[in-house]
């Protein structure tokens, strides 16, 4: 860290302050060098420990010293480092009158902090996590900024003790601390400019310099304009001279000195003409500046000149820092950037009338047209609920709107806000196209669009849902439209349609005049609307807002269409202009006409998967989507009918809607920009923990017992069985007040609270204990509502539980009707069992009317931590033998965890593992690094750049210590480091196996702690002869030596003998050649021995795509894909050239499902519709003769499409009728109807919280219901071989005898904490992999570094490599494929290939890096080369981060989407180098399909294949551990 800030303060007294403010005060206690603790902590109960003297806070610890709050987040392992460094959340820097300060003032005055302190990096351990509060501490010695080439300001504060990283301020804080951090984004954002290293120039001039540093800082909320950050940035030039010439003392001699570079001098000099100006304005809040000795404000305080620090240069900054304070002060009065979505703060909206317009408008007419045009749902990826501004942007060209009967409608009728009730029905079609950001005056003859009809896809728009206006400089307005798919920007609209269009066109204009006009008065607020309306009647016939010289008609026009203007003024950033008297004149002129009012309501919408335009029932269209009533079997329609018609959302929805307009009549602005800020600061967050699902967060663990006082006969009936462990006599059964307890059966008991129905335990055993009391030890059942199934669970079954205790007879409250239920399982015992639970579900109803007491159920075991539910143990449980299975597996966890030495004392067990003496072991790299006092590298989000693989040793021997208890304290070990090619450089490790190591001579003691598990390291000769991508073995190879203080790499010295792993396994060795030398030039790659057809599980791919998942699940030798089913035909194609074996079926799959269940001759069963069984009965004999029957298929996977959810819980319609088009109902219902031995389902990570959580509770639930094993969970694909961060959630099934697969373990560094899914407590399928790995983690360059340049728009589709593969994924993704193919983009427009040149070839460049300068098109148009949206709506979207973004070498891809686009949800789909968009092939890799997969149809068609698929490496992934579970069977079976 390099100090660029104040220097180390003296010790000696320094003058004392003024408070800056009573409103920024973190206290109003005066205590001498401490203050008293800030009182608006989020903590809420306090509770004071006199005998501690420690305050404590609900789940947060507090202590006094910061000594001690630096012992307690000391990271494990102990702070090696000299000197620590501590992260700081929740700060107020305060001096010693407990006034708040900023950060500089400590060059003036002693300064404290009050803060939560942290451990310096992110640890798992989330009781440290949490920090620990310290009141008051320091004081704060100095202050400096960091993070310059990161281009990310660091604000370090440090103390006596230690440094502190300055990460989030205590909310009394923010205004003052954001301002200083301003200060120093600008800082960095000058030296960015000017550093050599970092890609700028020290020679540009100030002006270019200014515009550079305005261009970088847009979209900030502080600024409320580009002039206005450059007003900043001049006025702290003199602060940033001194930070980047602070800089020089660490430079090295050759680089250019910051103090010298004439920009950065005459910035400086800027800033005084600047401060000098502002000295004479006068802006005084606390006192008047002046900087000619002494300041009015230390007279006015009374300080003696001993309290004033010596010399004029001192006192000049002291007035400098005052001056600065008030000049901070002035900008938070100023107003801030408005959005410009029309959103007022309003309740109501007041609906225009449409014959008050009519005269505006022309004669009724109908849109008419001849073009083909295309579904608009079509062409987007339906998402779950999010918000209306995250909607991708398009633009919209020769465009009409029109009503359900196809007339021409205006837009005004539609309100711009989003409201409840509307009862306009509006449609639209024209030419969709990228939106590259242009802006046009309205009276533009091309406004909009080109001459000549754009190059894009006609299409029919869903309904249109709102509007909006924007406007910007020079009268430049642009209107969108809004459906639940997109929003729209509107260019030149059709002939047709032109004269609807440009009433709304010039009311806008109107709208703006007015505001403009408002504007230049002194007194706008006394304008009336009759002034506004004389004033506009004055206007000259030319004018562009001229609408009469007849007052009476202006006012007409301006009420008729006054909702328009208003809505203008809702938005405007002066609130006293929007209640100006003409407002509140138009607004009442409005109410006098009694219009019709609809509320305003949330602004979250769902998206809708069926298009009710007229157009969609009209030729010539395109494909459209047709909705269907998914096909079921009669179990799967009853579970989900029945939720539906129990459990229906619609109240709650509407609770929450009511909820959201009392937010909405509250908002004033300001709200809105404190949730924008909030979704940025949790925006990594919301990424990694899952919503919790509805109606699950209760606790697994039953409440205390309680015990009984009453007096009833209890005594044993029988004789003893035998006795336990322990000596104490067992029994089959007792009687308890007359009911007889038997071992098997089930008791309830009472418990502490009172809310809380009974607990039910099940009866192990029971037994007389030595002082003669009767005991039961017994497991608790969890109510199925208690689990993660909610109220989707059956009331009466009841789920097994490792939770057990052990209680006296006497605290029995009664006995429960229970059966262990367990029955033979199959598709041909369906029929029986279908018959036996109606039969069931009769007699509980029957009961039920009686009031008789309800009989439970069990047949599955509930593990939370496991995320699962799994068969019962039936061997294991109730055999009343004084065995508790619970009992052992806890004692065996204990067992396992505990670390501690063998008996030899020359290894030890942790973990389940034993270590011995030459054993090659996992170790955590930040164990390392602390012993070499590394600093360690930044990670920086979503480019993996920092993140360390497990650094291989090999273990030497144990260290014993200074005790006599042979505990995890007393040894250390030794261990020998290996290092791996990315230690040396990014280009070793470009060009290595990523297996390779290196011997070197470094030695390591380490606590045990630190080992992470085992691995192998050989001789290279001696490798699996198996290759296989990606990889799941942990072996490793090692021929060279490295010398890291040379730098150096050579063979291995003879005299250095490494023993090397011993191979257990023959014919995993790799074939010798000649003398035992292998072939440095062999190329060859041996594919891993694949097991025969017939052993492998009949698959069918249910939503195939083009056979991501049957791809990785055949290549882990577990799966023969014989049946397929794919709606899109391209898509389909592409499934038949790969899998040419497969039968593909590209239909609906609910015709597919109705056709099986005919020709079993099981339509009784089926529940369809007239539409279903006409296509099924359609279908071609061969095709029938083709398709599974129950029997044959022994797996089912498949991803129904996230389009479909959708459509639940949406526009207050949750009905079952909604619910039926859902397609995972028919993927359930292949499950159920065929019966296969196992079920995969792949979805994206959203739908385990999606609708609350009730889709995922119904599939569990269907599963169970079925009597499936079941598991769920998240999975990373980056952390299986993929250069791709792509979340996903799956859920394994099992048949109850087979072994539900575990989860694979994740291979490669990626960064990101674990994905969780919050059940009783947070569960994650796998650990994370961001604190280290076996592998590092693959990179932008490994995937793709190694194909040939192409240009913007290639569309050859096949070529040669040109060059050999370099990288070791590069080998594996190639293969011995000869030809690339489909190494082909998308075509860019002329303005977007442009911006594309503009933007630098440099890690992190987007939009934000493009000149603001205008653009020169061939078609003579002169346009923004910054899209005008992004920097005007970028506080509102993480400042658009990633739009026209290039990608990092080392980095690693974004989520692969269907359509690659500048401006769409990943924006960042530019080449590294190369001025174009990535190409199929390279969408392909980041993927980790083989160079040999084929697509098919067009590149849209390519792309979208690729985007839905799932990624091979990770199917793989989930198949091996698939193969494993059918192995354990198998083995299982064979022990006697």
């Amino acid at each position: 860290m390099v100090e660029n800030g104040a220097k180390a303060m003296k010790k000696g007294k320094k003058r004392a302050l003024p408070e800056i403010s009573k409103v920024e005060d973190v206290s109003r206690t005066r205590r001498p060098r401490r203050a008293a603790a800030p009182t608006n902590f989020k903590e809420k109960s306090v509770r004071l420990d006199e005998k501690s003297a420690t305050v404590e806070v609900k789940k947060q610890q507090t202590v006094d010293q910061e000594l001690v709050a630096l012992m307690l987040t000391t990271l494990e392992g102990g702070d090696i480092e000299p000197r620590p460094t501590r992260r700081l959340n929740d700060f107020v820097l305060f001096d010693s009158d407990g006034a708040s300060q900023p950060v500089e003032m400590l060059e003036i005055t002693d300064i404290f902090v009050s803060g939560a302190i942290l451990p310096s990096d992110v640890c798992l351990d989330k009781e440290k996590e949490k920090g620990v509060m310290c009141p008051s501490f320091g004081r704060v010695e100095n202050w400096s900024i960091s993070g310059y080439e990161d281009g990310s300001p660091v604000i370090w504060i440090s103390t006596e003790l230690a440094d502190y990283d300055c990460r989030k301020p205590a909310a009394s804080y923010k205004k003052v601390y954001d301002y200083f951090f301003e200060k120093a984004r600008a800082s960095v954002a000058v030296y960015k400019k000017l550093s050599k290293s970092s890609g700028g120039d020290p020679d540009t001039s100030l002006d270019e310099l200014l515009a550079a540093v305005t261009r970088s800082m847009i979209g900030s909320k502080y600024f409320s304009s580009g002039g206005a950050i450059q007003d900043f940035v001049i006025s702290q030039g003199e602060f940033i001279y001194n930070q980047l010439a602070g800089l020089d003392e660490t430079a090295k001699k050759h680089e250019t000195s910051y103090a010298e570079i004439p920009v950065l001098v005459a910035l400086r000099d800027e800033s005084s003409i600047v401060d000098k100006a502002f000295q004479m304005e006068g802006n005084p809040s606390n006192g008047v500046l002046r900087i000619d000795g002494v300041s009015e404000v230390s007279e006015t305080n009374g300080l003696s000149s001993k309290q004033l620090v010596d010399g004029a240069d001192e006192d000049r900054r002291y007035a400098k820092l005052l001056q600065d304070e008030e000049y901070r002060k002035s900008m938070q009065r100023r107003p801030r950037k408005y959005s410009s979505s029309a959103s007022a703060s309003n309740m109501f909206y007041i609906k225009v009338n449409e014959d008050e317009i009519a005269n505006d408008y022309p004669l009724p007419s109908y849109y008419k047209t001849t073009e083909e045009e295309t579904d608009e749902l079509l062409l987007y990826d339906a998402f779950y609920e999010l918000h209306v501004s995250d909607l991708p942007q398009r633009m919209l060209h020769n465009w009409a709107l029109y009503d359900s009967d196809l007339r021409m409608i205006s837009l005004e009728l539609l309100p711009m806000e989003q409201c409840d009730d509307i009862d306009v029905t509006i449609f639209g079609s024209g030419v969709v196209t990228d939106d590259m950001g242009l802006w046009f005056p309205p009276d533009d003859p091309d406004s909009g669009s080109q001459s000549h009809d754009p190059d894009g896809m006609s299409i029919f728009l869903s309904q249109i849902k709102g509007w909006m206006i924007e406007y910007g400089p020079d009268g430049y307005i642009s209107i969108s439209i809004r459906t639940d798919m997109a929003w729209y920007r509107l260019g030149k609209p059709s002939q047709q349609y032109a004269l609807w269009y440009k009433p709304v066109l010039k009311t806008a204009t109107v709208g703006i005049h007015i505001i403009t006009l408002l504007g230049h008065e002194n007194r706008f607020a006394k304008l009336s609307f009759a002034d506004v309306t004389k004033r506009l009647s004055g206007f000259p016939m030319n004018d562009k807002a001229y609408i009469s010289s007849d007052v009476v008609a202006v006012e007409r026009y301006l009420i008729v269409h006054g909702q328009i203007i208003i809505q203008l003024f809702a938005v405007f950033p002066n609130k006293d202009m929007k209640r100006c008297a003409f407002v509140v004149g138009l607004a009442n002129k409005l109410k006098d006409r009694h219009h019709s009012k609809w509320i305003i309501k949330t602004k979250k919408i769902l998206q809708k998967r069926e298009n009710l335009n007229p157009r969609a029932h009209m030729g010539p269209v395109v494909s459209k989507r047709k909705s269907m009533q998914a096909t079921t079997t009669r179990l799967v329609s009853r579970i989900w009918g029945e939720f539906y018609s129990n459990y229906s959302p619609e109240d709650s929805l509407q609770a929450i809607g009511a909820a959201n307009e009392e937010v909405e009549v509250e908002d004033e602005g300001e709200i809105g920009e404190e949730e924008v800020e909030e979704e940025c600061e949790n925006e990594d967050v919301t990424e990694d923990t899952v919503a919790k699902p509805a109606e699950v967060q209760k606790p697994l663990t039953p409440k205390k017992i309680r015990a009984s006082s009453g007096k009833r006969e209890i005594r044993w009936d029988g004789e003893s069985l035998g006795k336990t462990s322990a000596g104490e006599p067992l029994y089959r059964q007792a009687l308890v007040g007359g009911e007889t307890v038997v071992v098997g059966s089930a008791v309830t008991l009472e418990v502490d609270d009172s809310g809380e129905l009974p607990a039910i335990y099940f009866v192990e055993y029971m037994f007389e204990s030595t002082d003669h009391c009767k005991m039961l030890h017994g497991r608790f059942l969890q109510r199925g509502s208690k689990t993660v199934l909610g109220n989707a669970s059956n009331e009466r079954e009841l789920f097994l539980t490792k939770e057990c205790t052990t209680l006296q007879l006497k605290d029995i409250k009664g006995i429960v009707g229970f059966e262990i239920r367990s029955r033979p399982w199959g598709h041909q015992y369906r029929k029986e069992h279908i018959a036996a639970d109606k039969l069931d579900r009769a007699r509980a109803l029957e009961r039920k009317a009686k009031d008789l007491p309800t009989e439970y159920y069990c047949k599955s075991l509930y593990s939370p931590e496991r995320g699962g539910f799994f068969s019962l143990p039936l061997s294991d449980i109730g055999r009343g033998s004084g065995f508790c299975n619970s009992c052992k597996i806890r004692e065996d966890v204990k067992e396992r965890s505990a670390i501690k030495l063998n008996v030899s004392k020359t290894g030890f067990f942790s973990n389940g593992n034993e270590y011995s003496a030459e054993d090659f072991v996992y170790v955590n790299p930040d164990s390392i690094e602390k012993l070499k006092d590394d600093s360690r590298t930044v990670f920086k989000s979503g480019r993996n750049i920092g993140l360390r693989a497990y650094v291989v040793c090999q273990l030497l021997e144990i260290v014993p210590k200074e005790s006599r208890v042979a505990d995890v304290g007393s040894f250390d070990v030794k261990v020998r480091r290996f290092y791996r090619p990315e230690d040396v450089s990014a280009e070793k490790a470009y060009a290595s196996d990523i297996q390779e190591l290196y011997y070197s001579q470094e030695t390591y003691v380490l606590h045990p702690k630190d080992i992470e598990g085992k691995c192998e390291v050989r001789k290279k000769n001696d490798m699996p002869l198996r290759r296989e991508y990606p990889i799941s073995d942990h072996i490793f190879f090692c021929e060279l030596f490295f010398d890291p203080s040379k730098g150096s790499l050579k063979q291995l010295p003879a005299n250095m003998k490494l023993k090397f792993s011993t191979i257990k396994d023959d014919t995993l060795l790799r074939k010798k050649k000649g003398k035992g030398v292998e072939s440095e030039t062999e190329s060859v790659i041996v594919k891993p021995d694949e097991p025969p057809k017939e052993m492998r599980l009949a698959t069918l791919d249910i939503f195939a795509g083009c056979g991501g998942l049957s791809q990785g699940l055949e290549k882990a030798g577990v799966s023969d894909t014989k049946w397929a089913i794919e709606y899109e035909e391209p898509a389909g194609q592409a499934f038949r050239q790969n899998h040419p074996e497969s039968t593909v079926f590209v239909d609906n799959c609910n015709v597919i499902l109705r056709a099986i269940m005919e020709k079993a001759g099981d339509q009784e069963d089926c529940v369809s519709t007239k539409e279903a069984n006409e296509l099924a009965a359609k279908l071609n004999e061969d095709q029938k003769s083709t398709l599974p029957v129950p029997g044959q298929v022994d797996f089912i996977n498949g991803g129904p499409p996230c389009q479909g959810f959708s459509g639940m819980n949406r526009f207050n319609q949750s009905s079952w009728s909604k619910v039926q088009c859902e397609m995972i109902l028919a993927f359930l219902s292949f499950a159920d109807y065929l019966r296969p031995r196992y079920f995969l389902l792949e979805n994206v990570r959203t739908f385990v919280s999606f609708n609350k959580g009730q889709t995922f509770q119904l599939t569990l639930a269907s599963l169970l219901e079925m009597g499936y094993q079941v598991r769920f969970g998240i999975l990373e694909a980056g952390a299986y071989g993929v250069s791709q961060s792509r979340k996903r959630a799956f859920i394994w099934a099992a048949a109850p005898e087979e072994v539900l697969p575990e989860w694979p373990e994740p291979m490669h560094v990626f960064g990101g904490p674990s994905l969780k899914i919050s059940l009783s407590k947070d569960y994650a399928a796998v650990r994370s992999t961001a604190v280290g790995a076996p592998f590092r983690p693959i990179t932008v360059r490994d995937t793709i570094g190694d194909l040939p340049p192409v240009e913007n728009g290639e569309s050859r589709t096949n070529k040669e490599y040109k060059a050999e593969a370099v990288s070791w994924f590069q080998k594996e993704i190639r293969g011995n494929t000869i030809a690339l193919t489909d190494h082909i983009c998308k075509e860019l427009n002329e303005l977007n290939l442009i911006r594309c040149k503009k933007i630098p070839k440099k890690p992190g460049a987007d939009w934000r890096d493009l000149p603001n300068e205008k653009v020169h098109l061939s078609t003579g148009q002169v346009v923004e080369m910054i899209p005008w949206c992004l920097p005007n709506t970028a506080n509102r979207h993480n400042q658009w981060k990633g739009l026209y973004g290039r990608l990092d070498w080392q980095g690693n891809f974004p989520t692969s989407i269907t359509d690659p686009q500048p401006m769409g949800k990943v924006g960042m789909c530019f080449h590294p180098e190369q001025d174009r968009i990535l190409t199929v092939r390279e969408c392909a890799r980041s993927q980790g399909f083989p160079d040999s997969y084929e697509f098919s149809g067009n590149i849209a068609h390519k792309h979208r294949q690729i985007g839905n698929a799932v990624p091979p490496p990770l199917a793989f992934a989930l198949g091996r551990k698939l193969k494993e579970a059918l192995h354990l069977k198998k083995s299982l079976q064979q022990q006697p």
